[in-house]
């Protein structure tokens, strides 16, 4: 594999950016980085407490700062926070410089992975229906990604491998 360019994973929490993106990495040799996990390292505090004692707008403008910072690096694989691809300069730079994936899922899958998470501050005092509509909004930016991958139906390894294929074909 040639490719130079990153390969960022998108999508909703719960949708196993950070999973997928570990195991990519195992098989193609490029270094992982989850943005949420920078954040976290940042700040000292885990994302639920940032979201509880900064706020929302504080962890949103640190998370465009680190995410466009990574997104500088080349042959990396780049898992974004569940919002972070609906920020217009992260989203703007991502398609124009890099290849995006979104991992998609139904979304009952990620509504029965999220529901009442304190790992997840958006989701934790959100109701079914909440979570819905949330899904519902984020999925039309999703939809701007380079490929969308239908996460249902496949194993983590099919998932990986339908990445590479793809990403090789750039």
């Amino acid at each position: 594999m040639n490719l130079n360019k990153n390969i960022v994973l998108l999508g909703m929490m719960g949708s196993g950016k950070s999973t997928i993106g570990y195991l990519l990495s195992k098989n193609i040799n490029f270094n992982f980085l989850d943005v949420d996990k920078f954040i976290e390292k940042e700040i000292g505090l885990k994302i639920y407490d940032i979201f509880e004692k900064k706020g929302e707008s504080y962890f949103r403008n640190l998370e465009e700062k680190i995410t466009l910072k990574l997104l500088k690096h080349d042959r990396k694989i780049i898992s974004l926070g569940g919002g972070s691809f609906l920020n217009k300069n992260i989203r703007r730079e991502i398609l124009k410089n890099h290849i995006s994936f979104w991992l998609n899922w139904k979304n009952s899958t990620i509504i029965k992975r999220i529901l009442k998470s304190k790992k997840r501050p958006i989701a934790f005092n959100s109701s079914k229906n909440n979570l819905k509509k949330l899904i519902r909004q984020r999925s039309d930016i999703y939809s701007l990604a380079n490929y969308k991958i239908n996460c249902e139906t496949l194993t983590k390894n099919m998932i990986v491998k339908n990445i590479i294929e793809l990403y090789e074909k750039n």
